[in-house]
């Protein structure tokens, strides 16, 4: 058995319930892309319970309390709007997000760290503008040394992402977990197939 809202909903099972909720804004569209915006079904059985979400797709599992019996949600919306934020963190992820988790130097992708354009040690600073993913070949190859002295090019010159470009971009790499619930939600404008 596992138990929600401080034991209020339990669910019959032999194994571990792994069944998380898609969890739309009030446009019915994901709060966030990467990390996809998701529930453990506790939470989402809670937020039901509370009349904060509508239920738009649900699992074949149930929840049982003393008083009701409810299906898993799979997918739920939220009856406030949430405003997406407008400023972007700038934090290592969204930087490797913003350059699609490629090197800027060759492209390769894996064993990411970040490069400095112009070095801090020539009076380079950590910003938007100034940082790219570089793999690790890249980086030490480049060392201290400006670009053009280095010899090597950027695929793509460092810019301050707008949050709706990360917000796309992270559409581009789904996690590993993917309801066919969730799908429709997902990828709403992605070209439908004759």
């Amino acid at each position: 058995m596992e138990r929600d809202i401080d034991g209020l909903f339990e669910v019959s099972t032999s194994e571990r319930l792994n069944k998380p909720a898609l969890v739309l804004n009030a446009d019915y569209r994901p709060l966030s892309y990467l990390p996809l915006s998701v529930w453990p079904w506790q939470e989402a059985v809670k937020a039901v319970w509370l009349d904060r979400v509508d239920i738009v797709a649900e699992y074949e599992q149930v929840a049982r309390s003393p008083s009701m019996t409810i299906k898993i949600p799979s997918v739920v919306v939220l009856k406030d709007y949430v405003r997406p934020q407008k400023r972007v963190a700038f934090t290592r992820f969204n930087l490797f997000l913003r350059d699609e988790f490629k090197c800027q130097y060759c492209g390769a992708k894996g064993d990411l760290t970040f490069d400095h354009v112009v070095p801090r040690a020539r009076g380079g600073v950590t910003s938007w503008e100034n940082v790219v993913a570089a793999c690790s070949k890249c980086n030490l190859r480049k060392g201290s040394r400006e670009l053009r002295s280095s010899g090597m090019s950027l695929h793509r010159a460092p810019r301050r992402p707008e949050a709706e470009e990360l917000r796309n971009l992270g559409r581009k790499f789904p996690p590993n977990y993917l309801h066919d619930s969730w799908i429709d939600f997902l990828y709403w404008d992605a070209e439908l197939q004759a």
